[in-house]
């Protein structure tokens, strides 16, 4: 989603979307996309070292000397252990769930019967089922993202500083101007995926967004609640947990699962988001916080949500549905 589909191609065009172009088809070859990724990785690797070693070498520092101390008192620290736990933990429980299947099997037949009683009049299961189906997905991962690791890791390390997991705000000012940066690189990207045949087709995801504003300030408020959740969960409270420790190489163990929640996504958005958590990661690291990286992912999504509906000539025209 947002900013690891702008670092991914997109696919060819089915049968009903215009032919794919010859590049689209070369990329499609069995022999090309598998490997694709790997000099795209090859070659913003360079850019990535020259923007972050400083970053990478204080951590390594930092989680040096703490593991002396740590190890010269007899002591072992739980925290790794603990973290990757928790982290395996709530991402099962999103993937059994926090998706659709449990949405129709549960979630919508619940909702169903309290329309018919008390509730008649407040939901409206004929008008918005897709988007309270959208709604269950935004609070699984809200809830799962934050107030699942938040609490248990203040109850089981209570000397941490959860401010201290990308929440405070001084950091991002000074470095306010990497996510100018961060734009002025994406947004030309954004620009050229937009125009590819199934763009249109994908985005926004909550389908009916184009029928009123209404309906897409909902369905943005809900994706940037999920993005927010999402940042808070893997470049917040999993660094802070892990950096300690693991130094630099914290960032590229929380790409690792990062990754694979886009596992059934397009092939080359889920290679995206390797590169997409190795530098958010590393930003959220240097900035210290996790808004730069909250912003930019709100800000690719809303405007790939926008280019789609404006490309499709389906912006709403009304601001409340019928």
């Amino acid at each position: 989603m947002g900013v690891t589909a702008v670092l991914a191609l997109a696919a060819p065009g089915g049968p009903d979307l215009p032919a794919p172009s010859a590049f689209h088809l070369w990329l499609e070859s069995p022999l090309v996309k598998p490997l694709f990724p790997v000099p795209i990785f090859i070659l913003l690797a360079p850019a990535f070292y020259y923007l972050f070693r400083g970053t990478w070498r204080e951590l390594d520092v930092e989680a040096q000397r703490y593991r002396g101390q740590t190890l010269a008192q007899g002591r072992w620290d739980p925290r790794p252990a603990v973290a990757f736990v928790i982290l395996g933990l709530v991402l099962t429980v999103q993937e059994y769930y926090g998706g659709g299947q449990f949405y129709q099997t549960v979630i919508r037949p619940f909702l169903q019967d309290i329309e018919k009683t008390w509730a008649k009049g407040f939901v409206n299961m004929a008008k918005y089922d897709q988007l309270y189906s959208y709604a269950w997905w935004a609070f699984a991962r809200a809830f799962g993202y934050v107030c699942v690791p938040l609490p248990l890791w203040k109850i089981l390390f209570w000397h941490d500083s959860i401010l201290d997991m990308g929440f405070r705000v001084r950091g991002f000012f000074r470095h306010a101007w990497i996510y100018v940066a961060c734009l002025f690189v994406v947004l030309p990207a954004m620009l050229a995926v937009s125009r590819q045949p199934d763009f249109g087709t994908y985005y926004p995801f909550y389908k009916l967004a184009s029928r009123s504003w209404a309906d897409l300030a909902m369905w943005e408020s809900m994706y940037f609640v999920q993005f927010l959740a999402l940042e808070i969960f893997f470049r917040g409270w999993l660094l802070g947990a892990l950096r300690k420790t693991l130094g630099s190489g914290a960032i590229f163990a929380m790409a690792i699962p990062y990754c694979m929640i886009h596992y059934g996504k397009p092939y080359l958005e889920a290679n995206g988001a390797i590169v997409a958590g190795i530098f958010l990661g590393s930003l959220s690291m240097k900035t210290r916080s996790i808004y730069a990286g909250f912003l930019v992912h709100i800000t690719v999504a809303l405007l790939m949500d926008l280019l789609s509906l404006l490309h499709r000539d389906a912006l709403p025209a009304q601001m409340f549905a019928p």
